[in-house]
């Protein structure tokens, strides 16, 4: 996209117009939504074989990114290396060693900060306590008080102040405002809202002589964007959460890397994203005047892909902490002769491929116990699978999360309520976006959120009924949203006779696509917009 390239070159420009000084220079190097792919992925974001590795088609991994950090590193006098948040869950590093390979890879390549993501609360603040214990860097988090939790209390702050090259650098840490909804922080810990937050801290850190600030924001380019036209003084923010592409050269992109947002100071803020999994490495150049202020901010992501050569050593290490993992992820459990697509974009906003496999995995398994309707989250289909044999590993980089089936009774109006819940934030390409099986639904996302499902229809054998909002239904779903996850509060609060601990939903998948065998993806008509 030249134009982008030219709209960013004329807001460098524009910026420097008139400064009376440009000394000091930094160099931010960043990642955002690693989800612990330590390994190389491949273009669909799952596991990459060693063979297509080796041939160049695969992205990524914590041993290419050394590579490139290590060289912008040798280019620039002064860098930074930061991080937006979740860098837990996605992978079997993850669910075999919880933090502790993060902590590693993230010590290994020499990072400075980073801000909590939902994520990094998927196993409880304990974990996340464990964690920061294990690194030598500042993990932040700003919107939230820990107060009331022993394992986080003096430990996770909200801002903090390194020094880089004789100047003072402030960073604060924003995660989504609704991470209680997210993950498992448990119930002592508040959330609050963002921008609040970073006022609050921005005041701090001026009042410290800081006029150098970043913030590093786990609460998607929509929020960084709101916040950096509503607080004064933030430079720039690292953001995270949605997985946003920026660049000036892709027509795949967001928006602009980086995205010039004015203050209500007449401040320039730039926002910057990476996308996610470690695909792409950001690298932005920016100059402050002597006041703090931006000058120019000018980078580009750069993209992991074959032509940047893996260090030997991480590598060494990354394969001697996956032999513990290759029995289970090696095993093969069925084949499949398309990919069965699971991208983030199309499960958060209509059926997709994958989010049709998982919720008919789901009622399958349970249908003969009473149940008619399965309802799973978007969110929680983590990756594509690639046409050919379909590995048991390959199955956890999809459903990462560890959990199992939950089957309760909820009336019609509740799931007509839940479907509501689901498509409330579409705009936002929110994990919450419901993928069904046993009944099909329509909605309008033009009209308010509340009040978008246009009809819902429950199958009957092989006919279609228009649903009963008396008539009490059996529905299946995952043992996080069933506790409310996601915003779905009303199969905590509604729903009857629950039982939360039925099979793993990733044995649920793989059970179901052995008897499939060979599967075939598809969608139909089970979700539409009106």
């Amino acid at each position: 996209m030249r134009l982008r390239a030219i709209l960013g070159s004329v807001t460098a420009l524009a910026l420097s117009a008139g400064a009376a000084a440009a000394d000091y220079k930094i160099t931010i190097l960043h990642t955002n939504d690693f989800h612990s792919r330590l390994e190389p992925v491949s273009k669909y974001d799952s596991g990459c074989s060693a063979e297509d590795n080796a041939e160049g088609k695969c992205f990524g991994g914590s041993a290419r990114l050394i590579t490139a950090i290590d060289k912008a590193r040798s280019e620039r006098e002064n860098t930074i290396l930061v991080d937006g948040g979740d860098q837990f869950q996605g992978s079997l590093f993850y669910t075999y060693y919880k933090g502790k390979a993060a902590a590693e890879m993230m010590t290994a390549l020499g990072y400075e900060a980073m801000t909590v993501g939902n994520h990094e609360f998927d196993d409880g603040p304990e974990v996340l306590a464990g964690f920061m214990a294990a690194v030598g860097f500042p993990v932040l988090m700003s919107n939230a008080d820990v107060s009331a939790e022993p394992s986080l209390a003096g430990k996770l702050m909200p801002s903090t102040i390194i020094e880089k090259a004789g100047e003072k650098i402030g960073l604060i840490g924003l995660t989504p405002e609704d991470t209680d909804e997210l993950s498992s922080p448990g119930k002592t810990i508040v959330f609050e809202d963002p921008a609040a937050a970073v006022a609050r801290e921005v005041a701090k850190l001026e009042a410290a002589g800081v006029n150098k600030i970043i913030v590093l924001s786990h609460s998607g380019y929509g929020v960084d964007q709101d916040v950096a036209k509503t607080v004064a003084g933030v430079d720039v923010i690292v953001g995270g959460h949605t997985n946003t592409y920026l660049s000036n050269t892709s027509d795949r992109a967001a928006g602009p890397y980086p995205t010039m947002v004015t203050g209500p100071d007449g401040g320039h803020t730039a926002i910057v994203s990476a996308y996610a999994y470690g695909k792409y490495l950001g690298h932005l150049d920016v100059v402050f005047d002597d006041a703090g202020k931006i000058v120019t901010a000018v980078g580009e992501p750069i993209v992991m892909d074959g032509s940047v050569e893996e260090n030997p050593q991480i590598k060494g290490r990354i394969e001697q902490m996956a032999e513990p993992l290759e029995q289970i992820r090696n095993k093969v459990v069925a084949q499949t002769g398309e990919v069965i697509g699971g991208d983030r974009a199309v499960c958060r906003a209509e059926a997709c491929e994958m989010g049709v496999l998982v919720a008919d995995a789901m009622l399958a398994r349970v249908k003969s116990q009473g149940i008619d309707i399965a309802i799973t989250n978007g969110g929680g289909l983590r990756a594509s699978i690639d046409a050919g044999e379909i590995t048991m590993g390959e199955v956890l980089t999809v459903l990462p999360f560890q959990n199992t089936l939950s089957t309760f009774q909820l009336t019609g109006a509740g799931v007509i309520a839940a479907l509501e819940n689901g498509v409330s934030q579409i705009e936002e390409g929110a994990g919450r976006f419901p993928q069904v099986a046993g009944i099909k639904f329509s909605f309008d996302p033009n009209m308010e959120a509340g009040s978008r499902i246009v009809e819902v229809m429950v199958q009957d054998g092989d006919a279609w009924a228009p649903i009963d909002e008396a008539k009490v239904y059996g529905v299946v779903s995952n043992n996080y949203m069933r506790g409310g996850g996601d915003g779905y509060k009303i199969f905590a609060t509604d729903g009857m006779n629950a039982y939360d601990f039925g099979p793993a939903l990733d044995e649920v998948v793989a059970a179901y696509l052995v008897e499939h065998q060979p599967y075939t993806p598809y969608v139909d008509d089970r979700i539409s917009r009106k």
